[in-house]
Formats: structure tokens, sequence, C-alpha cells
């Protein structure tokens, strides 16, 4: 046994010469005395760093970001009020728009929602006598069937009473204004809007929205994108109140020849009234186009 432990210090012995930093302990193992070495690791500044630090610092940064965006939530829900910012999937629940026929079974097809979508813009624009105000009225009809109350805004004062009743437009229970100039009728337009109580307002059209500057100057007096600077300004304005009242705003337009193509080569050959924002807040664009007339024997009904 003595000579055990003197060849078990004079091994320790030889051990810490070679390798100080690694300590050592004693183990029996079947009767026989040895070492082991136990390593460990410093997580000190400056010293190696084990994997599990990182994730601590990625959860620690991620409960910042998270503490930060509920404290910009707060603040703008304690100054714009409740349900001005919302998580879309948590606190909006997802239902369809209404919509309101056509009128015609095959466009509500093509249409892909079975009509036109209540709260937004919808143009309808086409080259002369292809049908753009019928397919308004047709709308109209469909939205006096489900009990709602339209408006008719004729700019170009020129809308048929007996065509509106032959489509079967109710006119005792229509809104008509036949409006001065374009701030007028767009102001007109605003209000029943903020109503709440109208579901389809058309203007008819477009190109007979002549701003007030225009119609106080001289003719043949440069006007230089007065009526685009109107329909931008207005479109603004009516596109929240739209979305809060459900209503269908239909705008029909005209259509003109764009010189600067050259008969087709490089664009398009038509460009639309009004600038280029009613492009991009309508919703709905529908192009008519008269490719032929409706027959019985040679008669066009």
């Amino acid at each position: 046994m003595a000579r055990l432990l003197r060849n078990a210090n004079a091994f320790l012995l030889n051990r810490s010469l070679f390798r100080p930093n690694l300590p050592t302990r004693f183990c029996l193992k079947n009767g026989v005395l040895g070492t082991s070495q136990v390593f460990s690791f410093s997580t000190n500044k400056g010293k190696r760093r084990s994997k599990s630090d990182g994730s601590d610092s990625g959860e620690e940064n991620m409960s910042k970001k998270d503490l930060a965006l509920q404290q910009a939530m707060d603040q703008i829900t304690s100054t714009f009020g409740k349900g001005s910012i919302m998580w879309l999937g948590r606190s909006v629940s997802p239902k369809n728009v209404p919509v309101v026929s056509t009128g015609s079974f095959a466009l509500d097809i093509a249409l892909g929602i079975f009509g036109l979508p209540k709260g937004r813009v919808v143009e309808i624009f086409g080259p002369e006598a292809s049908g753009k105000t019928t397919l308004a009225l047709h709308v109209i009809a469909e939205a006096q069937k489900q009990g709602g109350y339209c408006a008719f805004i004729d700019a170009e004062h020129a809308l048929d009473k007996s065509l509106a009743e032959s489509i079967g437009v109710n006119t005792e229970n229509l809104l008509l204004s036949q409006p001065d100039c374009g701030e007028q009728a767009l102001s007109l337009v605003d209000t029943l809007i903020r109503s709440g109580s109208i579901d389809v307002v058309v203007v008819d059209s477009v190109a007979a929205l002549v701003p007030k500057g225009e119609l106080d100057g001289d003719m043949g007096d440069a006007h230089m994108a007065m009526q685009a600077r109107l329909m931008s300004q207005a479109l603004r304005k009516l596109c929240h109140s739209l979305s809060l009242s459900q209503c269908i705003l239909i705008f029909i337009n005209q259509v003109r020849s764009k010189i600067s193509t050259f008969g087709g080569f490089g664009g398009p050959t038509e460009v639309t009234c009004g600038g280029n924002a009613l492009k991009f807040y309508a919703s709905v664009r529908l192009n008519i186009k008269r490719i032929g007339f409706v027959k019985k024997g040679e008669e066009p009904l």
C-alpha cells in the first residue's frame, strides 16, 4: 500500500509539471488507485463562450423588440383611437365583400365575384354609343331591387328618363343632380357618400366635370391639368368614405385619341379623360365597346 501511495505521488508530481492547469482527482477501480482529469471552460469575458449564450441574447433582443412594438401600438391607439392599428389575422375577421349585380349574368361571372363590389370605385369607359350609361342604369336597377337608394350625377345634362324606365329603373326613387361645375358635382358626391344611406352613385361623365376656373375663363384659354388635379384631390377624399358607407361609386368616362403614339407604334392609341388618378383608385375598370346589334330578323332590337 505504501508503495502504491509513493507511485501515485510521483505520478501527480509529473502531471502537475507538464499540465498545471488540468486538475486531477483520485479514483479507485478494481482495487487500483488511479487519476482522472477534469476539464472545464470559463465563460468570462475574453474566453471561449458556449453556444447557449447566443440564443439567450437573441431571446433578450426579441423581447425588447416585442416590448417596443407594444409600446408603439399603445401610443397609436391612445392618440388615434381603438382600431387605428391592429393585427390582420387576429383582429380582422375574414368576410366576403358585398356586391351588386350588373344585370348581365355573363358579365357577373366574368368579374369573378358575381357583381360590382361595394365600397369601391368603378370606372366604365369606352367610345361613344357603346352602352356605358345603359350598363350604369342596369346597376342602379339591380340595386333598387335590393331596396337601396341610388343617385345619378348628370354632368352631361343628357339623361333620358324614358330610357331609364325601359331598363327597369324606378325613377321615382332615383336622386338626380345636374351640377354647374366639377367642384359642385364632386361635393355633392362626397355629401351623399358620407350620409351612409346611398348604395350606388353614378357620375356621367368625367369628361363633363368642368372645373370652375375653366368656366370662368375665356374660350380657348389653356388650363393645363386642371381637371386631373380636381379628380386626384376628390378621389383622395372619397375613398375613405366609400369603404365606411359601402357605396359603389361609378364613373362613366370617355376616351380620346392619343396622338403621341403615331397610330399605335409604341403605346396605346386611346386615353381616358381626367388624368391617371382614376386608374389607380378604381377597383374595377370596364372597357365597353360595341361589336354589333342584337337583331330580330332584319331589324335591331
